[in-house]
């Protein structure tokens, strides 16, 4: 080759490189600022929920957390009861969704016939596009009056003589209440939990499981020692998703819960959600201090999704530090 052509052929080569790097410094940069965008956002929410609700926050103080009475009239405000609902009504609805969402995983990937697979998970996914008013529509006229008419009082009949349980079970069977509530809540977050849970269980490698199969181990052993250990950060981000759904849902609860400001330890008894709240009555608030409260409820949910995120990060990072050791 002579001279002037390797000249060539080293300015050709140098371009590109000086054309490598301005790409891998426009996408850093592109990649930082969706970063920034995306902080810059979430504390542009935080801020002005913290302005909209400092009217009530700086009246009532920290009584408005552990305050029930809420009166428009003589605006007396408290944030208790739709906070015990959302909290409650969300517990209850992962609790539920959890292992029948791992378990229709498990089934999908370890135990269902090849041609039913794809119609069953393509029916589990076609449930998170349901609107949440057609769950609410459902759960009050279909749902509710089936609960009222057959298994609540099935459940106070069963519990009444039982010390904790005939609290938590307590009648009258009004059909919607806290109960109500959670179940239809959980039909609304299993095909998140199931779906994320379905895929990560699929990225684990098949020699894994090969392997324990081929040392004698069963089903029941590959799976809890397998697969659910290798796909735990995945399985955790399908249920942080399905409980993120269950707190911030507003219209099936609203139609299924009662919206009553109080707090009873029976999960059949009428209650309210901070989410519910807010719907029902923002357009109608009347009153610096009424809406300030209502805001101040947002800021709540707020604080209180961002804890919940905060801690399930915590528990994985505690985990891996296990596994690792």
């Amino acid at each position: 080759m002579s001279a002037a052509g390797a000249e060539r052929q080293d300015s050709r080569r140098e371009r590109i490189v000086r054309q490598f790097a301005l790409t891998d410094v426009i996408f850093r940069e592109v990649s930082r600022l969706a970063a920034v965008v995306v902080l810059a956002l979430l504390g542009g929410v935080a801020l002005s929920l913290a302005l909209g609700s400092w009217p009530a926050l700086s009246t009532f103080g920290a009584g408005f957390l552990t305050t029930e009475s809420w009166n428009p009239v003589t605006e007396k405000f408290g944030a208790l009861a739709p906070i015990y609902g959302t909290l409650v009504t969300s517990a209850v609805a992962i609790l539920l969704a959890v292992p029948i969402g791992i378990g229709i995983a498990v089934f999908l990937t370890e135990l269902c016939p090849r041609p039913l697979r794809r119609p069953i998970g393509i029916a589990i996914e076609l449930l998170a596009g349901i609107p949440s008013i057609i769950y609410g529509i459902w759960g009050l006229f279909v749902f509710a009056p089936f609960l009222q008419a057959t298994l609540q009082p099935f459940v106070i009949d069963a519990f009444a003589d039982i010390p904790v349980l005939s609290s938590l079970f307590a009648g009258p069977p009004y059909g919607i209440g806290m109960l109500t509530s959670a179940l239809i809540l959980t039909i609304m977050v299993l095909p998140f939990i199931t779906s994320i849970t379905k895929d990560v269980f699929d990225t684990v490698p098949s020699i894994l499981k090969e392997s324990a199969y081929g040392i004698g181990c069963t089903t029941w052993e590959v799976i809890s020692h397998i697969v659910i250990p290798y796909t735990r950060v995945g399985i955790m981000g399908g249920v942080m998703l399905g409980l993120g759904r269950a707190l911030g849902e507003t219209m099936a609860v609203t139609f299924v819960i009662g919206n009553a400001h109080r707090v009873n330890a029976s999960l059949f008894a009428p209650g309210t959600t901070i989410s519910a709240t807010i719907a029902n009555e923002f357009t109608e608030a009347d009153g610096v201090l009424y809406t300030s409260s209502l805001i101040a409820l947002g800021l709540i949910l707020f604080f209180i999704t961002f804890i919940i995120l905060a801690l399930a990060r915590f528990m994985l990072m505690r985990i891996d530090r296990k596994a690792g050791a």
